[in-house]
Formats: C-alpha cells, sequence, structure tokens
C-alpha cells in the first residue's frame, strides 16, 4: 500500500502517494485531467528501484482548490511541481506524466532542464497549438466560461457506485476496475450522496494557448532523455495531424502499445511497465 504524504505550499495542501522507498530514482508523477494520483496505483508497484511520488495536482482528488475564479492554465503547475520537488528536497528528478500531465512534464523539463533527468510521457506531449490571432476570442470564451461553469449545480449521486458508473462513460471510457480507484479518490460526501471533489474550473478552456512556436521552445529546450508511449486506440487516433506534429522531434524516444488513452491503469499495464523499467535504468 503507498504511503500518504501531504506538502504545504504557501497555505495551499498538496496531497499525494508514495511508492518505493528513498534511494531509488526519484520520480514525480502527474496525473491527467480529472484524473488524480490514483491513476498510478496499478503502475507504480511494478515499477523497479524507483522512489515515486504520485501528487493529486491542484484542484483534483485530496488537494486544494486554487483560490479566485480564474481558470487552471498549465503553466501554473510547472512552479508547483518543483516546489513539491524542493519539499521532497529533489534536486534533481525524474518526472512521470499521463495526458495533461505529460504536457505539463514537458513545460516543466524545458523551464528548468538541469533539474530533470528523465521524462517518461504517457498519451500526452502538448496541447494543440494555437494562433495568435486567436487569443483574444480564447481569452473571452475563457471568461464566460468561467461564469457559466460557477452558475452549474453539481451532479450529486445516491451511491459511490453509480458515481463509478458514470466515470466509467467518461470522455475516455474505463474498464470498472480502473474507474472505481479514480472514483474513490475524487468524490465528497455531501447530504443527500456524493459529489465530484474536482474543481469545476478545470472545465473552463485555458485563458491564453500556447503557440507552435512557444511549444517548440520547451520541447527544443529538453536537455533529459524523453520516452513517449501512446496507445494504439489512443491520441494518433484521436487527434488528425498528432502523428506529424510528433515527427518534428525526432529526438524523442516514441513506442506505441496496444488499449486506449489509459492504458497504464488497464491490461496492459504491464507493457507498460515493462517499457518504463527500461527506460528508467539505462
Amino acid at each position: 500500500m503507498p504511503n500518504e504524504l501531504e506538502f504545504d505550499i504557501d497555505g495551499f495542501v498538496f496531497a499525494a502517494q508514495e511508492w518505493g522507498k528513498p534511494g531509488g530514482l526519484p520520480v514525480l508523477a502527474l496525473h491527467g485531467w480529472l484524473d488524480n494520483s490514483a491513476s498510478f496505483s496499478a503502475l507504480a508497484p511494478r515499477l523497479s528501484n524507483v522512489h515515486l511520488v504520485a501528487v493529486d495536482m491542484a484542484g483534483h482528488g485530496y488537494s486544494s482548490h486554487r483560490p479566485g475564479t480564474a481558470p487552471y492554465n498549465i503553466w501554473e503547475d510547472v512552479a508547483e511541481v518543483f516546489a513539491i520537488a524542493d519539499k521532497l528536497g529533489w534536486n534533481e528528478f525524474s518526472l512521470l506524466g499521463h495526458s495533461r500531465g505529460a504536457i505539463i512534464s514537458v513545460l516543466a523539463a524545458g523551464t528548468f532542464p538541469e533539474r530533470i533527468q528523465k521524462l517518461a510521457l504517457i498519451e500526452g506531449l502538448f496541447p494543440e497549438p494555437a494562433r495568435i490571432e486567436d487569443a483574444p476570442a480564447q481569452l473571452a470564451a475563457s471568461i464566460n466560461s468561467v461564469r457559466a461553469r460557477l452558475a452549474r449545480p453539481l451532479s450529486t449521486y445516491s451511491d459511490i457506485d453509480q458515481a463509478i458508473k458514470a466515470r466509467e462513460k467518461g470522455m475516455f471510457p474505463l474498464s470498472e476496475a480502473a474507474a472505481r480507484v479514480l472514483t474513490e479518490r475524487g468524490i465528497r460526501a455531501v447530504e443527500g450522496g456524493f459529489q465530484w471533489s474536482t474543481d469545476r474550473r478545470l472545465f473552463v478552456p485555458s485563458a491564453i494557448k500556447l503557440t507552435r512556436e512557444h511549444l517548440q521552445a520547451f520541447i527544443s529546450r529538453i536537455s533529459a532523455p524523453i520516452k513517449l508511449l501512446l496507445a494504439k486506440d489512443g491520441l494518433p487516433k484521436m487527434f488528425t495531424g498528432f502523428e506529424h506534429e510528433l515527427s518534428l522531434f525526432p529526438h524523442i524516444h516514441v513506442e506505441t502499445l496496444p488499449g486506449g488513452h489509459h492504458l497504464h491503469m488497464e491490461e496492459q499495464v504491464d507493457l507498460v511497465a515493462t517499457e518504463l523499467n527500461t527506460f528508467f535504468e539505462k
């Protein structure tokens, strides 16, 4: 069983789960959008010689919600990643990111490349690039979306099983087992049943999106070895042009495995662990 950890970052509480012991390769694991640190509960015990700390990112799981009414912009997570690493006493460490967590990992590794030893990515590399001329409309949409999202009532589920069923049928379908571990860490008891603990503002579009030039600058500055695991039925199938964008970065080592977007939580977890163990041991 993992150890439960808590980090106080300037009055903001981050919850995390820890596998392995100090002395192993220090790895900070970042989950995907609307998930939580339980995303790594199947994978982490299968990783060898690793001291892994999986964080509930801001607004997810047991961690605090950001104050105010602003949207969750991914570059804010970067500062939090390094603040948590500092609390752990990790001057140098590796990153393991899934989906949104992979995007944040790329930005972090490009921001302070001297601190990142290895960069392991699962089904994520960068967000869809934005065009400069679309920035005003993007900001307007973000502001309007905050108002609309906060005005909507939260769904209430009569019991946990009902919430699990809803999670199974999300944007990325999940097995019952995978949906259960995420749901159990992602809901809270309220009068009349259960509600998601996730901050509703995570559904709000970013105020500003990064351009293709921004993203290329971050990736080009990374000095750590990069391993990207893609799912056969994941990002390449869902986003037209992803493989073309990826071809611009030949230094990224890519492996395509069977499965869907959450392959690290499903029956393909052993394949994922094998690939990552080889990568981390080199």
